[in-house]
């Protein structure tokens, strides 16, 4: 017994002592410090990433619930997708810093600048994976078996596909849209046809986007002889962009088919493709600040869509 309160004591003292020196000023404000630093890895600061993922995976969890999704099934893919997300960003940016502290846009990033430590980037990387894992808790195994796809996509293949892959930003589009086969897994514990042909739709979707933000980084990318859809597809790069922008809409039109949609689904579409053709008339001179400015907006394209569906229901 006297071993066991020995044990105990000393056990409480190390606890004191932790708070003692957690207390201090400079700890404190080193904490402060490395928490923004950590935000700043994660992409906390810039949501778009988010949004971008959050949209399609919505589209898919509005779609398999029929119009009447579980505030839960609605929350827990929120926070699965943010945090997926941010892993993404982290391993990344890892991956990518001795390339990114020699491109103008991604310099200042924590990795490039070295702020990070490896032993850092992989205890916040398995955190936020672990957390994403536990939002799946509430729905069957299955889905987790989904998970694992995704997880190697985001944090393995695609970190490292510049290196190898001609158009990374198609790994990119498999990887942002497997919030919805696992949406369908999760809601109707099965994955329907409709479910690929909108999977297929986020794919070209995300292939437009990011085409269009990898003609910003052109002229950088070229330099350092990494891969992109941008370079590969050379002097077209624009047209391929609007050729990706186009299939997405095909295969939307064969979601709404499929869903017997309505009119303000069948609206939505053209008011898609008429802001697609925009894009595609502003991207022309292949200006960075313009190219940016494309790629944020298409966030308004994700918010549509979703806008679209819960009106079709509301009117099934």
């Amino acid at each position: 017994m006297k071993k066991i309160a020995r044990l105990w004591q000393h056990a409480q003292n190390a606890i004191a002592s932790k708070k003692a020196y957690l207390k201090q000023p400079h700890v404190q404000q080193m904490m402060v410090q490395k928490s923004r630093i950590y935000l700043q890895l994660m992409r906390a600061d810039k949501p778009i990433g988010t949004l971008l993922l959050l949209y399609p995976t919505l589209w898919a969890v509005w779609i398999a619930s029929h119009g009447k999704p579980a505030l839960s099934t609605l929350i827990a893919f929120t926070i699965g997708v943010f945090l997926m997300r941010s892993a993404g960003c982290v391993a990344n940016d890892w991956a990518d810093r001795d390339i990114d502290d020699k491109v103008e846009r991604t310099k200042t990033r924590p990795a490039a600048l070295g702020l990070v430590s490896k032993r850092e980037v992989v205890r916040l990387t398995l955190g936020l994976s672990f957390l994403a894992a536990l939002c799946l808790l509430p729905f069957s195994w299955k889905t987790w078996v989904m998970a694992i796809p995704a997880l190697c996509l985001a944090l393995i293949i695609y970190p490292l596909a510049k290196r190898w892959f001609p158009i990374p930003q198609l790994i990119l589009g498999v990887a942002f849209s497997f919030g919805i086969p696992m949406a369908f897994m999760a809601v109707q514990n099965d994955i329907p046809p409709l479910a690929w042909w909108l999977f297929a739709a986020n794919v070209c979707w995300t292939l437009a986007y990011d085409t269009i933000y990898a003609i910003s980084d052109k002229p950088d990318d070229l330099k350092l002889n990494i891969k992109t859809s941008a370079i590969t597809f050379g002097r077209y790069d624009a047209e391929a962009a609007i050729l990706s922008y186009a299939l997405f809409d095909i295969l939307m039109m064969q979601v709404g088919l499929m869903l017997n949609a309505v009119w303000c689904y069948w609206a939505m579409l053209a008011i898609s493709v008429y802001w697609q053709w925009q894009y595609y008339l502003k991207i022309q001179k292949r200006h960075r600040e313009v190219c940016l400015e494309v790629f944020l907006d298409n966030k308004k394209i994700g918010a549509a869509w979703l806008i679209a569906i819960i009106m079709h229901y509301s009117y099934m």
